[in-house]
């Protein structure tokens, strides 16, 4: 037995430092390509309206606020400043979304957004994502890239596909860095019974704090009260990243990426690497001892998540980690659901019978 999982390590770890580290360095490459032209693009939104400041960042080899979804598809989260005269209110009612609200009528005219202020008091994403989209648009037809971009049309979000190779996408998000809060919908984390991630790491989280992005809602899909379409959508990405940290944790990610964008990504696009990142959180806290985290046991949390995976296509619901009311298979047509299990349970057989498979996949 001990045999058998040694070799299943070997054998991932040679898949690690052969596919995934290509890959990495592949979307590596790809990012800067990427931001080059993102970068240009928001200097000319700057220009022309000076309270989108751009955020994209190089520190110690990564971009502060861009989030890879696939090899071809990214998201720049571009932070606002000055959020101070709001209260944020998750009262549960929009899962994974909150509104801001003014904290007094008479701070209107002391808010930097003043004109997306809606007459009830909320701070408007759509109104906010509207005139960004309107500024982005202007900004390509002006920038230096210009040969190269160009908006993605029907949709409200602020998407640019980069036409070089005619693949990349890129969604420009604008959003607000919430710290010092922790939202009440994700009040119930850490849960009492399970001794992981220990109070220091859960301190560090809360302090991280999470975002809220003027984006589409796939929960509200349908809904078209007005507080509804003014809703942010809560992301959590910095304080996932923290809590994945230490072990086997990050490579293990990095496999069931790899495996994802060779094998999984079908269509109805059921499955994308924040799916991957959400059961390596729901693994951590099944096995909460570091000593689970140890190398050697990188095999058994591999072969737990892909399990986990095929449970969770076959009832079609994969929890938001922070926020369990929040599906996210929502929206996802059930049989691309179901096409996934069907492979993704191809992929576990074949990985746990014959690790040397692992040459070919």
């Amino acid at each position: 037995m001990i045999a058998a999982q040694a070799k299943l390590v070997y054998h991932l770890n040679k898949y690690y430092n052969e596919k995934c580290q290509a890959r990495k360095a592949a979307i590596a490459k790809t990012i800067r390509e990427v931001c080059k032209v993102v970068s240009d693009v928001l200097k000319e939104v700057e220009v022309q309206e000076p309270r989108f400041i751009s955020s994209l960042n190089e520190m110690d080899n990564r971009y502060e606020g861009l989030e890879v979804i696939s090899p071809t598809e990214f998201e720049v989260v571009l932070y606002l400043n000055q959020m101070g005269v709001f209260n944020f209110v998750d009262d549960g009612s929009l899962p994974g979304c909150a509104v801001l609200k003014l904290s007094d009528g008479r701070k209107r005219s002391m808010s930097l957004w003043v004109e997306f202020i809606t007459a009830s008091g909320y701070l408007s994403a759509r109104k906010i994502r509207s005139r960004f989209q309107t500024l982005v648009a202007q900004a390509v037809d002006k920038c230096s890239y210009r040969d190269v971009v160009k908006m993605v049309a029907d949709t409200s979000e602020v998407k640019l596909r980069i036409r070089d190779r005619d693949r990349y996408v890129v969604q420009i998000t604008p959003a607000f860095k919430c710290t010092g809060i922790w939202p009440r919908s994700a009040a119930h984390w850490p849960l009492p019974h399970i001794p992981w991630p220990g109070p220091n790491r859960v301190a560090e989280v809360k302090a991280e704090g999470f975002n809220l992005l003027s984006k589409e809602c796939h929960s509200l899909a349908g809904k078209q009260s007005s507080a509804e379409s003014d809703a942010w959508v809560l992301q959590f990405a910095e304080a996932e990243n923290r809590l994945q940290m230490g072990g086997c944790r990050k490579k293990c990610l990095s496999i069931l990426k790899t495996l994802r964008d060779r094998h999984l990504e079908l269509p109805g696009q059921p499955l994308n690497n924040y799916h991957m990142k959400t059961l390596v959180s729901y693994e951590c806290e099944k096995h909460p001892r570091e000593s689970d985290w140890d190398e050697s046991c990188l095999g058994d949390r591999l072969n737990g998540i892909l399990l986990q995976l095929i449970s969770c296509l076959q009832c079609r619901r994969c929890p938001h980690y922070f926020l369990p009311n929040l599906d996210l298979f929502q929206g996802k047509p059930h049989s691309a659901l179901e096409n996934a299990a069907k492979q993704t349970w191809r992929l576990a057989r074949e990985i746990l019978t014959n690790p040397k498979s692992l040459e070919k996949l």
